[in-house]
């Protein structure tokens, strides 16, 4: 039986329109993969608590979370991912790559050119058609 994880991810948009991708890097599971930056649910968060305190911790500024976008269930070889996605804004701060390769901000019609980790591709299909 293999363990499911409940994460965040965060799809934070600018006053471009553009949106924040984030660059696994190859310290991480699924290295040189594109996700929305995010992060585990601890226990006794709320998922929206858990994501302002991961973006804090990886990117060093704050976001304000607003609706939710997917709720996926991806299995991967060792362990079942239960990403929520939600759409967020910074209130401060300029997100750094404290633990990623790389950050990029794309268009949404840029994101199908990033290689993503599968449980992100819903909320990129997602983001397509609302294009």
């Amino acid at each position: 039986m293999k363990k499911t994880v409940k994460v965040v991810g965060a799809v934070i948009h600018n006053d471009q329109k553009q949106i924040l991708c984030a660059l696994r890097s190859p310290q991480m599971s699924l290295p040189d993969f594109w996700e929305f930056p995010g992060g585990k649910i601890e226990e006794g968060e709320s998922p929206e608590e858990s994501l302002v305190r991961e973006i804090k911790e990886e990117l060093g500024c704050r976001i304000q979370v607003n609706e939710k976008i997917e709720d996926v269930l991806h299995e991967y070889d060792k362990v079942i991912v239960n990403l929520l996605t939600y759409h967020a804004s910074i209130v401060s701060g300029d997100p750094l790559a404290k633990e990623h390769a790389e950050l990029r901000w794309a268009a949404v019609d840029e994101l199908n050119d990033l290689d993503w980790a599968p449980a992100d591709i819903p909320t990129v299909i997602y983001l397509n058609n609302r294009n």
